[in-house]
């Protein structure tokens, strides 16, 4: 099993990508990520982006799908789970393997989501354990658009050179 991956998405250095897993047209996957389809399938969507230091791991026959114009925040670890389109998920949430999260939903930061639960369309999910504590206002649902804009923007400069690592071997 080898991935399969957009021509135009962008994988950063030290980020590591293995076995049954497909990346949609322009996402993104960055410093420091783990995907590991080597167990069941992973699918990633368009537009969605994979921040530092996620793993993303899938159950024996399970898959993890993430939908279109996801953003998943720093730290984040999911497991064999569906994410539906427009979703913002906050930094070093845990979202364990058979939970479902319906489109222009927002996973509050350090949240816990346990095996199982199901969550709306529009669902506010904050806690540890995580549960749904109202809907999403026009203004949230906004945000993981707003962050895979940023996201492609980033893209565009490091491809485009306009960001580099520091070099710590002395200069001439």
């Amino acid at each position: 099993m080898k991935p399969i991956i957009h021509p135009s998405v962008f994988v950063a250095e030290g980020a590591q990508i293995w076995g049954n897993v497909e990346i949609g047209a322009g996402s993104s996957v960055w410093f420091g990520a783990v995907i590991r389809g080597d167990e069941g399938k992973i699918l990633i969507g368009k537009d969605t982006n994979i921040q530092d230091q996620c793993v993303i791991h899938s159950d024996l026959g399970a898959p993890v799908v993430i939908g279109n114009h996801v953003t998943v925040g720093h730290g984040t670890v999911i497991r064999s789970c569906q994410i539906g389109d427009n979703v913002m998920i906050g930094m070093h949430a845990t979202i364990m393997s058979g939970v479902a999260i319906g489109k222009n939903s927002v996973v509050g930061a350090h949240s816990l989501i346990k095996y199982n639960h199901r969550f709306d369309a529009n669902s506010m999910i904050i806690g540890a354990p995580a549960k749904k504590v109202r809907e999403t206002t026009g203004e949230e649902t906004q945000l993981s658009g707003i962050a895979c804009d940023v996201y492609r923007h980033l893209v565009t400069e490091y491809k485009g050179g306009l960001i580099k690592p520091y070099d710590a071997k002395p200069q001439p």
